[in-house]
């Protein structure tokens, strides 16, 4: 069985509306819930688990164990970092990095250690790929921003680099398809809260529209 990871409520929304999932088709589990489809023959389990590095590593190694899965596929939204890209643009990243594990102070921002290496070569390259940086705290911020831009990052979100990590521990393949929701806006010549509001609010409108392309133009290559 191969696994579709969902971090947030809004991404999961729109997969129950996008495969028009029945209340009698969603199960609970400890992170959130989950359902089933079979899709080009291949049984899949999407399952939300919610935001952040925590949620997504217990959630996955919990759905790793129950269902034995032979394929984990992080689906959902990220910031745009790599400001050649656009909103809604769809990536499969081919390294996944955390980079809130180190003293940014007197260390390299990204250990090696933390850093996972995506074998795509089976699947082709004709799609947009890169660096997926993850860390607890989002990409509000303009000098976050700047500091991934330094460290050749091409998007950002909250959960996916850490997946990546647990699934290799675990010796399950793990893919990322990710959509660019947002991009971090400078709040310097604005009031900080009114601008992470509307950045919140860029996010809410495309999060569907990522899900859509996400599932309608991309998983089935990749299951």
């Amino acid at each position: 069985m191969i696994g579709i990871s969902i971090a947030t409520e809004w991404e999961y929304g729109a997969s129950l509306e996008y495969f028009g999932i029945k209340d009698h088709e969603r199960f609970g589990y400890p992170y959130g819930e989950y359902f089933k489809r079979t899709i080009e023959g291949a049984e899949l389990v999407f399952y939300q688990t919610g935001a952040r590095k925590v949620n997504g590593v217990g959630g996955n190694q919990y759905m790793m164990s129950k269902f034995n899965l032979t394929k984990v596929i992080v689906a959902g939204t990220c910031a745009g970092i790599d400001d050649q890209f656009s909103n809604l643009d769809i990536f499969v990243p081919d390294k996944a990095v955390q980079y809130d594990c180190t003293v940014k102070e007197i260390e390299p921002l990204i250990k090696q250690s933390f850093i996972v290496d995506i074998d795509l070569s089976k699947y082709g390259n004709d799609f947009y790929t890169g660096t997926i940086g993850t860390a607890d705290k989002a990409v509000v911020m303009w000098k976050d921003y700047l500091e991934l831009i330094e460290n050749n990052i091409t998007i950002a979100d909250t959960e996916a680099g850490s997946i990546a990590y647990i699934c290799k521990k675990n010796d399950v393949e793990c893919i990322i398809i990710k959509g660019i929701s947002d991009f971090p806006t400078d709040e310097s010549n604005a009031d900080p809260v009114e601008s992470n509001l509307e950045q919140i609010n860029v996010y809410l409108e495309n999060t569907p529209k990522v899900m859509n392309k996400i599932f309608g133009e991309y998983l089935t290559r990749f299951i």
